[in-house]
């Protein structure tokens, strides 16, 4: 007697098909958080522009000479204002849904399309904030183990050249010696790469990061945190922009030591998802997007300092 089964013979060939989970998942997704440290804007804008120019007061020269009591005091000017100018520009993305696929897609399409141009939107401007961010002058990194603030090149980044106790304590000392303020009360905004916080929590010694926690804190190592350090506070992103531009193709990353002001922006159009009327002929056309007009500059050098680091755990 004959039985139908599942096997490549038979009834089973078509009436037992592949199954799939109609719920689609999102890929994984580091949150933005670069944006965040822009917390400079324009106050007062005199008129729409394509650029804005920000500016900062600039005070006298002591005046530590004694007086002369029968001699009138010189007048002196007050110097120039420092200037800062943002250039506006426009950004944006779009997706082309079709009517098709909304008809035959096994989920639901429409609300993840949305969720992605969405994020893409978030996404995008973060990348612009940092990479405005990642043109600041002030630069804390070692070459060949020797740490220096504003002294040796990316290009001679080797492998033994991670994140120390010293890059912290050399960037915030920096900090505060250019009256830069804190983000936190006097605690300064640490943004580095998961990467580079390894080397910094697996330090040993008394003057480390690992020491403290060790006997007094234990907290931080259980969580896997830095918390606060050495001045600073932290937060960890894999967003953060690493290149393999160090030597022998070492890649380098790069994070921020940030004070108030370190960052402007400037936004005429904040960003938003756009959705498009449906143009075609046959109406199976409906574009989403999203759209920005606005801008970043360095506001304050004074208030940023980049570190740049290897990392032991990543060969290249």
């Amino acid at each position: 007697m004959s039985v139908n089964t599942t096997s490549t013979t038979g009834l089973g060939i078509g009436v037992v098909q592949d199954a799939y989970d109609r719920l689609v998942e999102f890929d994984l997704r580091s949150q933005p958080l670069i944006r965040s440290v822009a917390d400079k804007r324009p106050g007062k804008q005199a008129m729409p522009g394509d650029t804005v120019t920000l500016q900062i007061f600039k005070d006298l020269a002591p005046a530590t000479t004694e007086l002369v009591e029968t001699t009138d005091v010189n007048a002196v000017l007050v110097p120039d204002t420092d200037k800062v100018t943002i250039t506006i520009r426009e950004f944006g993305n779009v997706i082309r849904n079709t009517r098709k696929l909304r008809k035959t897609a096994l989920t639901e399409v429409d609300p993840a399309v949305a969720n992605i141009i969405a994020y893409n939107q978030a996404d995008s401007i973060d990348i612009v904030a940092e990479t405005t961010l990642r043109g600041g002058t002030n630069v804390v990194r070692a070459n060949a183990g020797t740490l220096s603030s504003n002294g040796g090149t990316t290009g001679a980044i080797a492998a033994g050249d991670t994140l120390s106790a010293d890059h912290i304590r050399l960037a915030v000392t920096r900090l505060r010696g250019r009256n830069a303020m804190g983000r936190r009360g006097a605690m300064y905004h640490a943004l580095v790469h998961p990467d580079v916080s390894y080397d910094l929590r697996r330090q040993t010694g008394d003057q480390n990061w690992r020491t403290p926690h060790n006997y007094v804190d234990t907290q931080h190592i259980y969580a896997g945190e830095i918390g606060e350090f050495e001045g600073a506070y932290f937060v960890e992103s894999p967003r953060l922009f690493s290149a393999t531009d160090g030597a022998t193709s070492r890649r380098v990353f790069r994070g921020y030591i940030v004070g108030k002001q370190a960052l402007a922006e400037a936004v005429v159009e904040e960003p938003h998802v756009v959705m498009s009327p449906v143009t075609d002929h046959l109406n199976r056309f409906q574009p989403i997007g999203w759209y920005g007009l606005l801008g970043f500059a360095i506001y304050r050098q004074n208030a940023l300092v980049r570190l740049e680091t290897s990392s032991s755990i990543t060969a290249s």
